[in-house]
């Protein structure tokens, strides 16, 4: 399992960031998320594999002007 939000989700073996917002089908674009306290760019979420029991959380980008 995964937390997402504070949502408790299925884990998959080898699912990357991106393959999981897909998944979702949010219409947010990311540039970065919260996994495991840590920070993750979105150059990486192609490549980041989530692990078990991660954590994750969506940080959507606010502009104002």
């Amino acid at each position: 399992m995964i937390t997402l939000d504070d949502e408790q989700r299925p884990w998959q073996s080898n699912m990357t960031v991106s393959q999981l917002l897909q998944e979702i089908a949010d219409a947010h674009q990311y540039a970065v998320i919260k996994i495991n306290g840590r920070y993750l760019s979105r150059p990486n979420f192609d490549t980041y594999i989530i692990p078990d029991n991660a954590e994750i959380y969506l940080i959507p980008m606010i502009a104002g002007g």
